[in-house]
């Protein structure tokens, strides 16, 4: 008797803190499609899901969906992606400091297997006369510019010639060192995501 009374008040605290817990859960927004980085973001891309409420992530309120239709999404954004303001931009795409670049590369300057969202070093090598990578023997340690990236689109038709074009997403000041590679002087390596 005395075992079955016990029973029962410990169901009944571990039911109530369970529902304590989950009254700490919010609903959030999150997305429901895919975004690429730069488009407007439409009602039909956003879902709400309940998250477990945490101050140190700023999640966006369900609420608050009429103020996030309409901007653009910074980072490309896959479904079941929660909403952070940081990965929400204004209106105007590339944000400011940022350019946006497209690479015609073939197989080899690139990794297998490359998608939006993913952070890339950029590695321009030095040229040398009419325009062509400096071999690594002659370029008397001179070592590649070294840029961080993150990959907007890999467009696997490229453009016609056998290259794929993939179009990146780096810091403006970045701009004239990528303008002045020399075609095949460009190199483009995966990064783990919280590395550039």
């Amino acid at each position: 008797m005395a075992l079955g009374g016990l029973l029962v008040i410990v169901c009944v605290l571990g039911y109530a803190y369970g529902a304590v817990r989950l009254g700490d859960r919010i609903q959030v927004l999150a997305v429901a499609r895919s975004v690429a980085a730069g488009q407007m973001i439409m009602a039909a891309d956003l879902t709400q899901v309940s998250a477990a409420q945490d101050p140190k992530v700023a999640l966006i309120p369900a609420g608050q969906a009429e103020a996030v239709v309409g901007r653009t999404a910074v980072v490309p954004l896959v479904p079941g992606t929660l909403l952070t303001p940081s990965l929400v931009g204004e209106a105007a795409f590339p944000p400011p400091g940022k350019i946006a670049a497209s690479l015609a590369l073939k197989p080899g300057q690139y990794p297998q297997g490359l998608a939006s969202g993913a952070r890339v070093a950029v590695y321009v090598s030095p040229t040398g006369p009419g325009d062509q990578p400096v071999p690594a023997s002659s370029a008397a340690g001179t070592a590649p510019v070294r840029l961080a990236a993150v990959v907007l689109g890999v467009d696997l038709a490229g453009d016609g010639q056998g290259s794929t074009v993939v179009t990146l997403l780096l810091d403006e000041a970045d701009g004239p060192t990528l303008a002045a590679a020399s075609t095949g002087g460009v190199m483009l390596m995966q990064t783990a995501a919280g590395g550039a």
